[in-house]
């Protein structure tokens, strides 16, 4: 299994769409930034049988530190979260 990050999905989307890789980068970067900003707004993002990035709210919950033991608390907070559609997992499957 490798890695696939930033450097590579620009490679790839300038391949795929005809694209200089600077193009290319500025369209990635513009999807994240929209997808950020979205998710900061406390809205939810879909792409039918892509997925949806969303948010959760995770209530503060008791812990332990694996080095001590001693118990710590752990605050509530808001994360990011990501559901694939039917499509995607499909074609993971296969």
């Amino acid at each position: 299994m490798t890695t696939l990050n930033k450097t590579d999905m620009v490679a790839h989307i300038a391949e795929i769409a005809d694209l200089s890789k600077a193009a290319a980068k500025r369209a990635l970067d513009a999807l994240l930034e929209g997808i950020t900003d979205a998710l900061c707004a406390g809205d939810q993002v879909t792409f039918v049988g892509f997925g949806t990035f969303k948010t959760a709210d995770r209530k503060a919950r008791e812990g332990r530190n694996p080095l001590t033991g001693a118990k710590i608390q752990i605050a509530a907070k808001r994360v990011p979260v990501f559901k694939a559609g039917k499509q995607l997992k499909d074609e993971v499957d296969s």
